[in-house]
């Protein structure tokens, strides 16, 4: 006989590999097909400064997760972490606004995508963004195991694609094009490290999937070293082409900075290269953002933070059903968000960087008082170490979330309205939930 859902569990199918693949197919996605346009509008050549800058609070972020997801591993772990070491109040705050942030993620990867095929054939923009979320959702439904074998080949697809444009376009670069990268004020350098930071946003994401990682104490922190390491490095290669085949001011005024500058080395090639790698990267990154966006509601519903049926499992896929199709009706009101990149880029990025922010400081709690899961943990950190490490966090985190201001403050208002929604839904489900308990008591 088949066991109810709520006494099912998580599967366990996702090895190093897959780690790996969801880490560093999340992040190598659709923001190398994005993020040039709009950092080369504000930054000029700056932009490989700001790459290099957007890394370095990445790789704290990276080792704060790798400590806590090898100590503990859970699924929704950025919002079970906060939960459990800060206050059940801010884990919900961060799940709540990782909300508005999910869905940005999926608006741009959907929008991006489209505007890349609309290059090859008439798609009509709103239907078939639609199509593509539907798409994604619906695979996550049926399976995480199924989930990352696609992961692992549409990443394999992409960087083949991105290794035959460096490979021939660098023996093409032009240093007078790429220009003086220092030369750029500081501050414009800073004021497109939160949108370069997407870049590298993903790192992570094998942590909201921690209860289905075999060997999560191992593959978890390795995991996010190689993706953090082979994101950096195809990042890196595949900016500098780009920037030294057609240079910052053609970048800034492109829509499609990527295919311009393929089409100098690879002409007529370039329209199906580019836009097939533009497609299989993104729908990589899409299924990876809905994979961790369905488990973070389904650890709020798990814990009651959210309707506990949204913390259901299938019995059948053992996959947490109803969290899918939960965040799937919210992703699709992503589609009356506004189109403008850089709007869409800080309303993931600021929830983002609350994210961090909160998971940093756990890490700290857990270091300074409870040695038990320390001493789990796979990365042999002394606890001075790690408190070091996310205090840090904290400090990158704020000082990000904060430099996005000047590029476009309208995201920091929805965020803060969300918020407020948030609260105001917090403290009545309190209330509801303390009537609740008095009538109970009351009746026995």
């Amino acid at each position: 006989m088949t066991a109810p859902a709520e006494r099912a569990t998580l599967r366990k199918s996702v090895g190093l590999i897959g780690v790996v693949t969801f880490g560093a197919g999340t992040a190598i996605g659709v923001s190398i097909f994005s993020i040039l346009q709009p950092t080369a509008e504000v930054a000029g050549s700056g932009l490989l400064a700001a790459i290099g800058v957007a890394a370095l609070p990445m790789l704290v972020f990276a080792a704060v997760y790798g400590y806590l997801g090898s100590a503990l591993p859970v699924s929704g772990a950025s919002y079970e972490w906060p939960t459990r070491f800060i206050h059940p109040g801010v884990g919900f705050i961060i799940a709540w606004l990782r909300i508005v942030s999910n869905v940005g993620a999926l608006t741009i990867l959907s929008q991006v995508m489209v505007s890349y095929l609309a290059m090859v054939v008439p798609v009509p923009l709103k239907p078939a963004m639609a199509t593509a979320i539907t798409s994604v959702f619906a695979l996550n439904y049926l399976g995480v195991s199924i989930a990352a074998k696609l992961q692992a080949q549409l990443m394999a697809l992409l960087l083949i694609i991105l290794a035959i444009f460096v490979g021939i376009g660098l023996p093409h670069l032009d240093p007078a094009l790429v220009g003086h990268p220092l030369d750029t004020p500081p501050r414009a350098i800073l004021a497109v490290v939160p949108l370069m930071i997407s870049l590298f946003l993903g790192i992570e994401s094998a942590v909201e999937i921690g209860e289905e990682v075999r060997d999560a104490r191992r593959n978890v922190p390795l995991g996010i070293a190689l993706a953090i390491g082979l994101t950096a490095l195809v990042y890196g290669l595949v900016a500098l082409t780009a920037l030294g085949l057609v240079g910052p001011e053609r970048l800034a005024a492109s829509r499609a900075p990527l295919l311009d500058a393929s089409k100098i080395v690879l002409g007529d090639l370039a329209v199906p290269l580019i836009v097939g790698a533009a497609f299989f990267s993104i729908i990589k990154s899409m299924n990876a953002a809905t994979l961790t966006f369905s488990r973070s509601l389904f650890a709020m519903g798990r814990n009651g933070a959210l309707p506990r049926a949204i913390g259901a499992i299938h019995p059948r896929f053992g996959t947490p059903h109803r969290a899918i199709l939960f965040g799937y009706v919210c992703a699709m009101s992503g589609l009356l968000m506004p189109p403008s990149l850089i709007f869409l880029l800080l309303a993931v990025n600021v929830p983002t960087m609350l994210k961090y922010m909160a998971c940093s400081y756990s890490a700290t709690i857990v270091a300074r008082r409870h040695p038990d899961i320390h001493e789990r943990s796979a990365l042999r950190l002394s606890r001075r170490a790690v408190v070091g490490l996310g205090y840090a966090g904290v400090i990158c985190a704020l000082l990000v979330g904060v430099f996005g201001v000047e590029a476009d403050p309208r995201p920091y208002l929805l965020v803060g309205g969300w918020l407020v929604v948030g609260l105001a839904y917090w403290f009545m489900k309190g209330r509801t939930d303390s009537i609740d308990q008095a009538n109970r008591a009351l009746a026995e």
